[in-house]
């Protein structure tokens, strides 16, 4: 697999950009992309089987099984800080090493279920906070220690939106390529 094709395993619909402007309706575009993650991400691994969950999305890349561990982990830190971010002045946030906690027993063995379970009843709850947050609140930001800079909650919304689309496209696209 050459550079160019594996990029597009890697970004099936591109890299994240972070958006120059932010508009009401933007942020609701946003903000239903990531409700509707759950529901989208549910229907598109029913009733596949373990071997099927347990291949990998694409050459050396996690399997869809810690591909969606991996979706619930990372929602719950983003709603984590969008809490920090929202009752505290800029806190800087603990970051979390995404590659081992998806080598992790469970994330490679444990039922999709109950990912897919925690995902539905997590963005119930960060979407209403999501929806009901003013102008000011999606300018509140915390500290990526890491990135060593602040991240304004209207960027971790779109961010957040993107990365939903970003891991429901790649698991699609291997659905495609396998007839599934």
């Amino acid at each position: 697999m050459d550079t160019q094709e594996l990029e597009q395993w890697k970004y099936p619909i591109g890299r994240f950009q972070s958006p120059k402007t932010f508009t009401p309706q933007l942020l609701k575009k946003w903000i239903d992309q990531i409700d509707l993650l759950p529901t989208k991400l549910s229907e598109v691994v029913r009733d596949w089987s373990d071997e099927q969950l347990d291949t990998p999305y694409r050459p050396g890349g996690w399997t869809v099984r810690q591909l969606i561990h991996h979706i619930a982990d990372s929602h719950l830190n983003s709603y984590l800080r969008f809490k920090w971010a929202l009752t505290e002045d800029n806190p800087t946030i603990k970051p979390y090493d995404e590659k081992a906690w998806a080598k992790e027993t469970e994330a490679s063995t444990a039922p999709v279920g109950v990912s897919l379970d925690l995902l539905a009843a997590l963005h119930r709850r960060w979407v209403l906070v999501m929806k009901n947050l003013s102008d000011p609140d999606l300018e509140r930001c915390y500290i990526h220690p890491e990135m060593g800079t602040a991240i304004p909650l209207n960027v971790n919304v779109a961010h957040y939106a993107w990365h939903s689309e970003h891991h429901l496209a790649q698991i699609i696209k291997l659905k495609k390529s396998k007839n599934w």
